[in-house]
């Protein structure tokens, strides 16, 4: 026993504990990528936030004093009414649930394709088997980060209740989850999390399948290499593809999560993700499902250019396989 021991200890970490590191690995990708894409991310929230016609129930006068501004005017109504640096508020909750989200995503799909479902003898993945994988990827990886998710979401409107001359409710991070924790309890740390694991559903099959299935298509199909060339061109891809089928449930997330809640931590606008979808359906037509898209789709592009950039590269530098 006493040589395979001492074997084992001569093996990089990276071997010795390959789950442990690509977790870390991947959480190190994410805060890279999450810094450089995170004001596109506030833009968005606020994007979503805007024309909410469940506030008229509670005689809030925010939905009719707050003009509508696109993307562009959002972001620098930000910088002009609220700071440059307010660009970034609420991004210490959003890299500490991107290390919890992106690594448990992370080592629970490659679990899955290499364990449970298994690739083919020509190395060939089946599309329907990297669909479920990337679902259930995204709904682990989701629950596991809510908490965090949660107080990002609340944080990232601290700065519009200000201009409305509301109060503020956090002092920081560490105050606003020691507040969601006294008011609602641990289920008050998990509140919204249903529509979002299925957000979480819906990117990541956009996301890890697409990434997955093109990087695999044109590594075996086209003269092209595992290399940075097929990185980029993979993730553009799934950037997309993770804007489109997740917008929708982001809005009905974003709404759930901010909303005001009573003494139980129970929601005062929405008893539900489908009676959130279906409010903002009626009271603000379809589209409204979209809001925020187009900051989501050059958030989600760069965001994942950047960070399977990062990852395939610190994974080579590691000594761990490539995705």
């Amino acid at each position: 026993m006493s040589v395979p021991e001492d074997e084992e200890r001569l093996l990089p970490l990276a071997q010795r504990w390959p789950r442990a590191s690509k977790f870390l690995l991947s959480g190190c990708a994410a805060t890279v990528a999450e810094l450089a894409t995170f004001p596109l991310d506030l833009t968005k929230t606020r994007l979503q936030m805007q024309g909410e016609a469940a506030l008229a129930r509670l005689g809030d006068s925010a939905r009719e004093s707050a003009p509508y501004r696109g993307m562009v005017r959002t972001a620098l109504g930000i910088v002009q009414e609220e700071g440059f640096l307010k660009l970034w508020q609420g991004v210490t909750p959003a890299i500490y649930r991107h290390v919890v989200y992106s690594g448990g995503r992370m080592v629970t799909y490659e679990h899955l394709r290499e364990v449970v479902f298994g690739k083919s003898e020509d190395k060939h993945y089946p599309l329907w088997k990297s669909v479920i994988g990337g679902m259930m990827a995204g709904v682990v990886g989701q629950f596991l980060a809510n908490p965090t998710d949660l107080v990002k979401v609340q944080m990232q409107m601290e700065g519009k209740r200000k201009l409305e001359g509301k109060p503020l409710r956090f002092r920081g991070v560490h105050h606003a989850f020691a507040k969601i924790l006294s008011e609602g309890g641990i289920r008050g740390l998990w509140a919204g999390w249903v529509p979002n694991i299925q957000r979480a559903a819906l990117v990541n099959m956009g996301d890890l399948t697409t990434y997955d299935t093109v990087k695999h298509y044109l590594v075996l199909n086209t003269p092209l290499e595992d290399n940075i060339t097929t990185h980029g061109l993979s993730s553009l891809c799934s950037g997309l593809v993770a804007s489109i089928l997740g917008t929708p449930a982001d809005v009905i997330k974003s709404r759930i999560m901010n909303q005001p809640r009573d003494k139980q931590g129970r929601g005062l606008l929405y008893k539900s993700s489908t009676d959130c979808l279906i409010q903002a359906v009626q009271g603000e037509g379809f589209m409204s499902l979209y809001k925020g898209f187009l900051p989501s789709w050059l958030r989600m592009t760069p965001w994942s250019l950047v960070f399977w950039l990062t990852y395939e590269k610190i994974r080579g530098m590691s000594g761990v396989s490539p995705f």
